[in-house]
């Protein structure tokens, strides 16, 4: 019988390279820096996001996966932006016999649509496609994956707190493949306090269920 295994988060914000409208430049710092937060923002920016998972594997090793992140808004119309945010894993895996698989996990793709003149309340739903690209076989499934969704947060101009939570589900759209068919599910709450110059702190856990495996293993706490 499989065992539930839970593994610690470490963030590590390494930055957000962005790149501003007109409409921007009399923003500060701090409110450039909670603009970038925001998942659905009218703002192009690619953050990094490091995470470190501890006890993996059958050895309780360190598996080390970095999240690169652009984020890249479009019009539709005065009233609707659609909102591509692009999730591209570089992962280090244990193996046996203290060996290392590092490559490109999946990528998983969402566009948002989303009001274009949000109030406090922010939201944006859409399609998330999973990309076979992973360059092993135990970095990644070899089908295409399709799912909707949801994004919701709360960010106010001088309220130095950000704070809301992604989710989606994704199925295969076959099983032909190396890795099989699969039904995930994912849900990230995110809170983050801004200091003045454009500083943050963040904690971001992940969920993920995997709706195939057996009762006692559906859940990992990442």
């Amino acid at each position: 019988m499989k065992q539930t295994q839970t593994h610690w988060l470490a963030i590590v914000v390494l930055g957000a390279l962005s790149a501003a409208v007109s409409a921007h430049a009399s923003l500060s710092d701090a409110e450039l820096a909670k603009l970038a937060q925001n998942p659905v923002g009218n703002l192009i920016s690619i953050p990094f996001q490091n995470n470190t998972n501890f006890n993996v594997g059958p050895d309780d090793r360190t598996q080390n996966i970095l999240n690169i992140q652009p984020v890249i808004p479009g019009s539709v119309n005065n009233d609707w932006n659609i909102i591509t945010r692009t999730v591209i894993p570089v992962i280090s895996q244990p193996a046996p016999v203290d060996d290392r698989t590092n490559g490109i996990g999946d990528v998983v793709f969402t566009a948002f649509l989303s009001p274009a003149n949000p109030g406090k309340w922010i939201w944006g739903v859409g399609p998330v496609v999973q990309i076979p690209t992973n360059t092993d076989d135990v970095l990644g499934n070899g089908n295409w994956g399709l799912g909707p969704s949801l994004v919701v947060l709360r960010l106010e101009k001088g309220n130095p707190w950000v704070y809301g939570v992604l989710a989606n589900n994704v199925w295969s759209l076959s099983n032909d493949e190396q890795g099989g068919s699969y039904n995930n599910g994912l849900i990230q709450p995110f809170l983050n306090y801004n200091f003045q110059g454009g500083l943050y702190l963040t904690s971001s856990p992940i969920a993920t269920v995997n709706w195939e495996a057996d009762s006692d293993s559906l859940f990992d706490n990442q």
